[in-house]
């Protein structure tokens, strides 16, 4: 499985939206965490669930963060989150939503760059 990677950082990658079969891959890939930044649903019901993506991030050793954001504004409260998972999460992250590109978003805002 390939898996489309955009380096934003030596420790951050984003990516469009991943599924359960992706999450072992990461892991082999080197990642320690994922954040997944698309609310369920969004893409209809063919789209994964978080939770399914969750189990099977933690059967691969990930830790999994959960935070949804909309795809054309990210609060404050939001960025602040974000800037507090870069922080405390294991390294390298990995963090997707439907095309990559609200990650992108939120990393750059929540560390200036």
């Amino acid at each position: 499985m390939t898996i489309q990677l955009q380096q934003l950082s030596p420790d951050v990658c984003v990516a469009p939206q991943l599924g359960p079969e992706a999450m072992a891959p990461v892991a082999q890939a080197g990642f320690k965490s994922v954040i997944n930044n698309r609310p369920d649903f969004e893409g209809g019901p063919d789209q994964p669930t978080h939770s399914s993506i969750e189990a099977a991030a933690k059967a691969a050793g990930l830790v999994y963060e959960f935070m949804p954001v909309a795809p054309n504004y990210q609060s404050p409260e939001e960025i602040a989150r974000f800037a507090e998972l870069l922080a405390t999460l294991p390294k390298p992250i990995l963090a997707f939503c439907r095309t990559g590109t609200r990650s992108g978003k939120l990393y750059r805002a929540a560390t200036g760059g």
